[in-house]
């Protein structure tokens, strides 16, 4: 049985400068955190996700506010493995709490809420503004605060057209002030499968995506970005290969709908794994160019894609 909350995570991120002067300098409560892993199970309920894992968000949310010690203070002093170590939190759900009481923000709520509010946030960054924040979001993947500190420390910032010295700097020095842990530090992320799942595999949950569209069998959520009559068009798919967890939906991004692209492109979410909390995210596209014109490939991952088909050819 759950405990009633009266608020929920959309409060506590969104409503009204106090609540976001709030989030800036203070960290959530713990029961702002469980009403974040709440509403992300309500959403995988009503979106037909596994019911495991809808549980295993339910179990999370009666720890939290079961506990008596703040989360905060628990990831303040032992980092991710003194989360991991409370009932019921494992690798993934630490992680979401690790990207909350950081940043503020959770991707995937983001996501099943038809929510893409990321370059929003990036775009709220001195120096960096909209056309710079879709760049970012854009070409180094980036989804949290937290990745864009690490990104303008590590090297992959700098890279990007248009990001001079000066500006760097003044995106380090405006990111370093922001949240209750700071500076950020880039930690490296052995979880990330990006490049490990194979090629079959991806195109087997976008091909299941892209039948389950044209079936109309899919739910579907009303981005609040790109869509000025707040239409409920985009479907989305949650769906498992073995014990991996995957969400697919077609990309919702400005530059795809410049294109005409965005019921083509489709970006698929490896959002967690039973046992470790893996997670990649994959753009997969009909190529328009060379032999494979016409094909289902996954963005970067190309010359994969070549000998994927090159095996299946009769």
């Amino acid at each position: 049985m759950i405990r009633s909350l009266d608020f929920s995570y959309a409060d506590f991120k969104t409503t009204g400068e106090s609540k976001r002067s709030r989030l800036v300098n203070m960290p959530p409560s713990n029961a702002e955190l469980a009403a974040a892993l709440q509403e992300v199970a309500t959403f995988l309920q009503v979106q037909g996700a596994n019911r495991f894992r809808v549980e295993a968000y339910y179990r999370a949310v009666n720890v939290l506010l079961s506990l008596d010690q703040p989360v905060w203070e628990i990831y303040e002093s032992r980092g991710l493995a003194g989360l991991e170590e409370l009932p019921a939190i494992g690798r993934s759900i630490s992680r979401a709490l690790q990207q909350l009481i950081r940043g503020g923000r959770w991707p995937l709520l983001e996501r099943l809420n038809g929510n893409d509010a990321i370059e929003q946030a990036f775009a709220s960054v001195p120096n960096i503004g909209p056309v710079f924040a879709k760049r970012i979001h854009d070409q180094l993947h980036i989804e949290t605060l937290a990745e864009l500190q690490a990104a303008a420390w590590d090297g992959r910032l700098e890279k990007l057209p248009g990001m001079g010295e000066k500006r760097l700097r003044a995106v380090r020095e405006s990111l370093a002030g922001r949240g209750r842990f700071q500076p950020l530090v880039a930690e490296p992320d052995e979880h990330d499968v990006t490049k490990l799942i194979s090629i079959a595999e991806i195109l087997d949950v976008d091909d299941q995506y892209l039948f389950e569209v044209k079936s109309g069998t899919l739910p579907k959520v009303a981005p609040k970005n790109n869509n000025p009559t707040q239409e409920a068009w985009l479907p989305i798919l949650h769906t498992e290969r073995g014990d991996r967890h995957y969400t697919a939906l077609f990309s919702n991004t400005a530059h795809a709908h410049e294109l005409g692209m965005h019921t083509d492109w489709v970006v698929i979410y490896l959002e967690d794994h039973r046992h470790v909390g893996q997670h990649g995210r994959w753009t997969v596209i009909t190529s328009q160019f060379g032999k494979l014109r016409g094909k289902r490939i996954v963005r970067g991952r190309e010359k994969d894609c070549a000998e994927y088909y090159r095996g299946r050819v009769v």
